[in-house]
């Protein structure tokens, strides 16, 4: 039975004579991300700006203008509804009111009351009222910002730790990488950033870091074997062994994680999209930007065993 390979076996892709190429493109995404997230800023939900959020199911499809008309004249701010999976329902997002609790409740109950001359009490059912202060958003915000500076330097202490301090300097600038560029993609395509965001951009960093590790361990394995290889040869070659289990776990997450994006509806879109972008920047950061770098850094080929070396390499 003859196998399907993705990759083949003897592939040489040269990845590291292109590797200033590589680096300006990703100085480019840095560059660009930071840009828009200082002049656009980011969209962010109700976790971190407070206010708000109702969502509404009606028994036949919600006229989007009408009630954004009618709940317009009721004097309660910046308030935003949009289509959330099906036309039957709606979400809306109100502005944090001023007066504390007993004003939100207010607002809610206003909205209730609009929509329910609008629509009908039988016709209307509310899935869920949310309401976030600006001190719990405030909380939230750098809770979410803290938790990834942590992970980011649980990952260089733990990539220090199993390999060498360069391989951890590389992870991270690749890691760092990724996280930027999501955050500029989400400002750049005004998705809604939230505490989901939070956790797709954790979950990115698991990723990328995994499969930085594995090509970072085949690279490891290499410096002890060859001795006298050339660094960007020994490098390139890393790369292309661990190619095709690259390819292979790239796609079949996007499988995945396309079929969440278009079947699993509006609740984990933006999540699923985070994902899909992850997975992408990711697989790039990995073979174009963390093994790369590791030309540019002290490697030492000292450890492992000297009778395993190879000193005549092809």
């Amino acid at each position: 039975m003859r196998m399907l390979h993705l990759v083949p076996h003897d592939i040489n892709i040269e990845f590291l004579p292109h590797k200033t190429k590589f680096f300006a493109l990703s100085v480019l995404i840095i560059i660009t991300s930071l840009g828009m997230f200082f002049i656009k800023g980011l969209n962010y939900g109700i976790d971190f700006k407070g206010g708000i959020l109702i969502e509404i199911r009606t028994e036949q499809a919600a006229d989007i203008g009408a009630m954004r008309a009618r709940l317009g004249n009721l004097d309660l701010g910046e308030i935003s509804l949009q289509e959330f999976g099906e036309p039957t329902e709606v979400l809306i997002r109100i502005q944090k009111q001023d007066g504390g609790e007993e004003a939100q409740q207010v607002a809610v109950q206003a909205v209730k009351t609009s929509l329910e001359a609008l629509v009908g009490a039988s016709k209307i059912e509310y899935r869920r009222t949310e309401f976030v202060g600006p001190k719990v958003s405030d909380e939230l915000f750098w809770d979410g910002v803290m938790a990834v500076c942590l992970a980011i330097v649980a990952i260089l202490t733990y990539i220090w730790l199993r390999f060498e301090w360069q391989f951890g300097i590389g992870a991270v600038i690749a890691l760092t990488h990724d996280v930027i560029a999501t955050i500029g993609i989400y400002s750049l395509l005004g998705l809604e950033f939230n505490l989901t965001t939070v956790a797709a951009v954790l979950t990115i960093a698991g990723y990328s870091i995994n499969d930085t590790v594995v090509v970072y361990d085949r690279v490891r394995e290499n410096l002890r074997k060859y001795k006298t290889r050339p660094l960007d040869d020994l490098l390139n070659g890393s790369l292309n062994e661990t190619l095709s289990r690259t390819v292979i776990t790239s796609l079949t997450t996007l499988i995945a994680l396309f079929a969440l994006y278009f079947l699993g509806g509006a609740v984990i879109r933006d999540f699923s999209f985070a994902m899909i972008f992850g997975v992408i920047i990711g697989t790039y950061s990995s073979v174009c930007l963390a093994v790369p770098a590791l030309m540019h850094m002290d490697l030492s080929r000292t450890s492992g065993d000297e009778e395993t070396a190879v000193t005549n390499e092809a």
